[in-house]
């Protein structure tokens, strides 16, 4: 395994045309996540910086055996840890179907891949997200699952989207409970979020251009109430028109922004501060929504992030800092030269959210990744895309970037503290939880790392 500091080579993108999946799909630019040439690392194991980061080593990349009856394998979505267990989702390749893989990290040097699931319930579907919650509601108790659920084509009649929920108490015997479905005439669910509000569990969906494909019959953020989740309900539903500055001509896709451009605007993705009371969306050229959804039947819309006017938008994910005052924006940029706007690939913008009616632009990250000349390729391996927070460090997955650590002590002025780059590198998630910080690869699957606390391991990665 060669772990790199540095980037060496071309990053380039494949030609082909692809069914693009969840990112701008009405776009005019058709490559999928994965569809790249790798680069070339250079083997020389090192992580840059400073703290306990110098101590940072790979502790395990276990080979993801197959297992589909077909003997085909999967390609690799985000990561989620609950309890000790590792969930790892999973992408198109082969035409998905390769449900969600759950390994115990009991020994986090040696995971045990234990349970597969999800991966038989919906033909032409594939499952990249996630999450798991400890619930206590009158219907259920115990640690349930949700799981995104996307068609690889609309055009499958057997196919559906939405999403899937599991009862992982036993995470070595996962239990269907329920299916909560989104028009066909999207893809599905792209990413969500389960949050807990006393004795409600509720889900926060993102389903991209629901509300364009089925024009204004469903929207692309939704709120579903899973207390019972046998039997999932929506509760309410978001309609970028009920916004001042968004026209109500608007068509569910193209914004005729106030800087006079015409932006593309769709919900990403969702997630919920750890009071369960402020929600945070990601419309791409809209920007970061924030909601109160305190009463989740009726939402309170607070405010949004903003872009500069030659800024591409393409809020793609966001997290919090600094107990839910500091709020982290990942753009996934991956086609950089687009007339009137900055050469650059996706980077990472912070916000001052005190006031969240009035979020404050605080700075911005950019990598050696970030910066584009003309012609530069199209591709995703330069741009960021998920965030995930610890204290003062944020982890940042960055594709072919691998996974990047920032000091955030000062969200003014934020510091690349490390980074760990595996062999070919496609790094979509990251996920730290105290004892480990995992991370998944497109096309290896999942890793782990772990602090040796100056221990004298084999792996270590000096500075």
């Amino acid at each position: 395994m060669i772990l790199s500091l540095a980037l060496a080579g071309t990053l380039s993108v494949s030609a082909l045309p692809f069914n693009v999946l969840a990112h701008d799909e009405l776009g005019d630019i058709n490559i999928e996540k994965g569809e790249r040439a790798n680069y070339e690392g250079v083997a020389v194991p090192v992580l840059e910086g400073s703290k306990n980061l110098k101590f940072l080593y790979e502790a395990a990349a276990p080979e993801m055996k197959v297992v589909r009856p077909d003997g085909k394998q999967n390609s690799f979505g985000d990561v989620y840890s609950h309890k000790g267990f590792a969930y790892v989702g999973t992408h198109t390749k082969n035409g998905g179907k390769g449900g969600v893989r759950v390994f115990d990290l009991k020994d986090p040097s040696s995971p045990k891949e234990v349970a597969v699931f999800a991966n038989s319930d919906i033909p032409g579907t594939w499952q990249e997200k996630v999450i798991v919650k400890s619930v206590s509601t009158p219907d259920f108790t115990g640690d349930l699952a949700v799981v995104s659920v996307q068609q690889i084509s609309r055009n499958n009649r057997d196919s559906r989207g939405g999403f899937l929920l599991y009862d992982v108490t036993n995470p070595y015997e996962p239990k269907k409970l329920g299916f909560w479905e989104v028009t066909k005439k999207t893809n599905g669910t792209h990413e969500l979020y389960l949050t807990v509000q006393g004795n409600r569990a509720i889900v926060l969906a993102a389903n991209p251009y629901a509300d364009y494909y089925s024009h204004g019959e469903q929207k692309d953020f939704q709120i579903v109430d899973v207390s019972n989740p046998t039997a999932p309900k929506t509760i309410w539903e978001f309609d970028p028109r009920s916004l001042p500055e968004v026209p109500a001509n608007f068509n569910g896709y193209n914004w005729n922004s106030p800087d006079g451009k015409v932006r593309p605007v769709f919900n990403h993705s969702t997630m919920v501060d750890e009071t369960g009371k402020y929600a945070y969306v990601s419309m791409w050229d809209l920007g970061t929504l924030i909601f109160d959804i305190s009463t989740p039947e009726q939402p309170k819309y607070l405010g949004r992030t903003d872009f500069a006017s030659n800024q591409q938008g393409s809020a793609h994910s966001a997290t919090l800092a600094k107990g839910g005052t500091i709020l982290i924006e990942t753009r996934e940029v991956y086609s950089p030269i687009k007339p009137g706007y900055e050469a650059a690939y996706g980077y990472t913008r912070i916000f001052d959210i005190k006031e969240k009616t009035n979020p404050k632009l605080l700075s911005e990250f950019r990598t050696e990744l970030t910066e584009a000349e003309a012609g530069a390729p199209v591709t995703f391996a330069r741009t960021v895309h998920d965030p995930k927070v610890r204290g003062n460090t944020l982890y940042l997955s960055h594709y072919a970037g691998g996974v990047r650590t920032v000091d955030i002590t000062d969200p003014s002025n934020p510091v690349q503290t490390g980074k760990y780059i595996p062999e070919n590198s496609d790094i979509w998630g990251v996920f730290v939880d105290r004892n480990y910080i995992l991370a998944s690869d497109i096309g290896s699957g999942l890793k782990v790392l772990l602090h040796n606390n100056g221990s004298n391991y084999p792996k270590r990665l000096e500075e």
